[in-house]
């Protein structure tokens, strides 16, 4: 076999109907597309709204609509966890709010920061955050570090 062999399976090429080009051509005039009505015209179809008497289409999918509500003063908080802060900080210093900006461990320095427990500690931090898990406390003083809450 060689390149000029190679045919694709009969049957699985057509050529597209060419609609609109002529009366012999068995779809000339209105293309297939029938007479008159929004049908006919480009563009149909339209926005979902607009069902003819149906309920339209995203009224009838129950969580688009939104049961409930978006609580407005929800809090997003920077996550770390403790095995970034083991291999990025040193013993005995410090982890703060900006320190933890300057390695580059907060997705959204304007929002707090959660220290969360995956990982272990071995060295002594000093952590000064808005919010810590009991874990990851229990883990940091028994690593000798201390952890400070900021409001």
């Amino acid at each position: 076999m060689k390149l000029h062999d190679l045919v694709p399976n009969p049957g699985s090429k057509k050529n597209r109907k060419r609609v609109g080009r002529g009366i012999s051509a068995g779809q000339g005039k209105t293309a297939g597309r029938g007479t008159k009505g929004a049908g006919s015209r480009s563009g149909e179809g339209g926005h979902l709204y607009r069902q003819g008497g149906n309920l339209p289409f995203y009224r009838r999918l129950p969580f688009i609509r939104g049961e409930g509500f978006t609580p407005p003063n929800q809090v997003t908080y920077n996550e770390v966890n403790l095995d970034q802060l083991a291999e990025i900080f040193k013993a005995n210093s410090e982890v703060t709010p900006e320190s933890l900006a300057e390695a580059h461990l907060l997705r959204d320095s304007r929002n707090p920061i959660v220290v969360l427990g995956r990982g272990e500690m071995s060295v002594p931090l000093k952590v000064r955050v808005h919010r810590i898990t009991a874990g990851a406390k229990a883990k940091i003083e028994k690593a000798g570090g201390s952890v400070e809450l900021i409001a």
